[in-house]
């Protein structure tokens, strides 16, 4: 099962650390998807990529059909009308690996593809992102946290994207159990990633305000909660895919970037999961009822809805 042809969908932050990591193990091999006046862009303007320039192998999706490794990137917002693509790039060997926040994105590609291509997945990357151009630190960087969703750490396709991820920049880590791996994770972007979004304040205030770290407990608190109505164990805080590694006291994550930028945020995926699933539950979710509420104004704000 070696991992020959590479499609990445969604050149963003998580993208372009794929696109930078497997540029020269892969080359004409490695394709960024994108049609119509993205593609052309895309095509003439590349990426930038901790200030060096990527020249792109664009192809639409019919171009991509029967890719051996699908990296499905996009906004969660985007998700649902990237389904589509996503259909006419996989066929029936490929496996793809769903990079979004979140942890419904598998379930959701799954309905539409089957389960079958899925390999469970979740990035750790901090990084900053404005227009074509994408910032981070390498050598700080996780990367992707990978595992069959029964825990075979052995199987033959994790082999082959292990394959595919030796002797390239790319950092990763197999998991034995990346269903709870990836909640640890969801646990901690509504946790730390929402509440300096709404003050719009640096990482380093979770450490200097009893405040903001009462916002953070209380939002973690209540995805603990959900996760041990589902049966997954979250409470243990030193799991890797729920820690930050050292990062800046000014450091501003992807929620609180979007709105600088005055772009939409990933609310949805996160503080609205919660409410669903809480409500399905029976749980109470308070903390990210108001959490959410606070962002979709920020971002009516931003839309200049009102003065």
């Amino acid at each position: 099962m070696e991992i020959r042809t590479v499609a990445v969908l969604g050149a963003g932050a998580v993208g372009s650390y794929f696109i930078w990591g497997l540029r020269e193990k892969l080359g004409e091999r490695l394709w960024v998807i994108a049609t119509g006046s993205r593609k052309a862009r895309l095509e003439q303007q590349g990426i930038r990529v901790n200030g060096e320039e990527i020249r792109l192998n664009v192809r639409t999706p019919e171009e991509a059909a029967g890719a051996d490794l699908l990296l499905v990137a996009v906004k969660y917002g985007a998700l649902e009308e990237s389904l589509g693509d996503i259909e006419r790039i996989a066929d029936e060997h490929t496996i793809v690996l769903s990079l979004l926040n979140g942890v419904d994105s598998e379930e959701i590609i799954g309905r539409r593809i089957g389960r079958e291509h899925l390999v469970y997945s979740l990035m750790k990357i901090a990084s900053e992102r404005k227009e074509n151009s994408v910032v981070f630190i390498p050598s700080a960087t996780q990367g992707v946290f990978f595992g069959e969703a029964d825990g075979n750490t052995d199987s033959e396709r994790v082999k082959s994207i292990v394959g595919l991820l030796d002797g390239t920049e790319v950092n990763y880590h197999v998991c034995d159990n990346i269903i709870c791996d990836i909640w640890h994770k969801f646990a901690l972007n509504i946790s730390r990633n929402l509440p300096q979004a709404i003050i719009g304040c640096g990482y380093g205030a979770y450490e200097s305000s009893v405040h903001m770290a009462a916002l953070s407990g209380g939002l973690r608190s209540e995805v603990v909660a959900v996760a041990k109505a589902k049966g997954i164990d979250i409470s243990d805080e030193s799991n890797a895919a729920g820690k930050n590694n050292a990062v800046s006291p000014h450091a501003r994550f992807s929620t609180l970037q979007d709105l600088d930028a005055g772009r939409h945020t990933e609310i949805d995926m996160f503080s609205g999961a919660m409410m669903r699933m809480g409500h399905e539950l029976g749980i109470p979710t308070p903390y990210n009822e108001f959490t959410y509420h606070i962002i979709k104004a920020l971002e009516e704000k931003n839309d200049q809805l009102f003065p």
